[in-house]
């Protein structure tokens, strides 16, 4: 599979601040403080919803200040935040820092590995507030092989279809960017870093290790 870059954003491909917020999440002598991790990934967060702002529908209203009356470019209405636990819930909140008003959809998705199958994705938990016509952004900080991301994304197509949807994660695969764009070619796809490859487990190389560990402790 190929990539196709017109709807593929990366901010470390231009160097910013976004390249310090990535390497202090996957350095070793830092990512262990986890409060900084999830601080790092809801800095990356704040950054791609920043950044999609640029892309939205927007139109001109009439404020009034103590001495005169402007006029100002507004969103036309908030997008819908969506995201999958629980190593999604910090970049969310980092979005939501920006669209304060944006409802919300939450999904559990998660990665079924066992000896000799494919990789399988379980999804179990879904609340969605209505899609239609929305703008939608979901957030997920490790787009490996796509899979998660696009099962959540096809199970709240059932709460309606959004208008515009954009994929947000901090790291990524190449082959895992190729599928999502394969599935659901209408997508905007916002990353942090663009990594090299996944690896026979699945995992993204050089990558971060679990970020959902990394962010809220080791799951038994």
């Amino acid at each position: 599979m190929s990539m196709q870059k017109d709807n593929l954003h990366i901010l470390t491909a231009t160097p910013s601040l976004a390249n310090h917020f990535v390497a202090e999440l996957r350095d070793v002598s830092v990512q262990h403080d986890s409060l900084r991790f999830r601080r790092n990934l809801e800095r990356l967060g704040e950054l791609l919803a920043y950044e999609i702002s640029k892309t939205l529908p927007y139109e001109t209203h009439e404020i009034v200040t103590p001495l005169a009356t402007t006029q100002t470019e507004l969103l036309t209405a908030q997008p819908v935040l969506a995201t999958i636990l629980r190593a999604g819930l910090p970049m969310y909140n980092g979005m939501l820092n920006y669209f304060d008003k944006a409802y919300s959809t939450f999904v559990g998705a998660y990665r079924v590995e066992e000896q000799n199958t494919e990789l399988q994705i379980n999804m179990e938990y879904l609340a969605s507030t209505d899609l239609h016509d929305k703008i939608l952004i979901l957030a997920d900080p490790m787009l490996a092989t796509g899979r998660s991301l696009v099962k959540s994304y096809k199970g709240m197509l059932r709460h309606g279809k959004p208008v515009q949807v954009h994929f947000a994660a901090a790291i990524a695969s190449p082959e895992g960017i190729a599928y999502v764009q394969q599935e659901v070619p209408e997508a905007h796809i916002w990353l942090g870093a663009m990594d090299e490859r996944l690896n026979e487990n699945f995992y993204i190389v050089p990558g971060l290790g679990d970020a959902g560990d990394l962010a809220f402790g080791p799951k038994v």
